[in-house]
């Protein structure tokens, strides 16, 4: 509702920009209104398994989630590819979100790059800001072909 409020209000498709679980929710309003979004960036989201491969597993399983079956939803959901641009920000550095964890192989629109910052440094990183900047005016931060990893 928020996503087409702002849309509506500007005249225009939006640009969604999330961190870490964030990143994840944006990219599920791109895939259900595709309309109303322009393109996508995530820092850090963990778009394969959900919470299973983030250093908060163990407190999801010790509360009950059964993350087997969040990861099989998550599966389930990338049945319906996203059709906007999304540029995954990534870090093997990260600490709290494995890595590969952040590498869409579902979605053919999707550009990784990676970037060198923990978790919280993401979003408190200037280089990372500059590549968001940079992102959110062109969509582009170099050369890249969908699916491609950029350093």
């Amino acid at each position: 509702e928020r996503t087409a409020a702002v849309a509506d209000d500007s005249g225009r498709a939006v640009r969604l920009v999330g961190w870490s679980l964030g990143g994840y929710l944006v990219r599920e309003v791109a895939r259900e209104q595709p309309q109303l979004v322009d393109r996508v960036i995530t820092l850090g989201a963990p778009v394969i398994g959900g919470p299973k491969y983030t250093a908060s597993a163990a407190l999801y399983r010790k509360r009950g989630y059964d993350l087997d079956q969040i990861e099989a939803e998550v599966d389930q959901r990338e049945r319906d590819p996203i059709r906007v641009p999304v540029h995954a920000l990534y870090s093997r550095s990260d600490g709290v979100v494995a890595w590969r964890a952040c590498i869409d192989g579902s979605n053919r629109n999707v550009c990784h790059h990676e970037v060198h910052a923990s978790h919280l440094g993401l979003i408190a990183s200037p280089s990372v800001f500059e590549r968001v900047a940079q992102l959110l005016v062109n969509g582009d931060a170099g050369p890249c072909s969908a699916g491609s990893i950029h350093q």
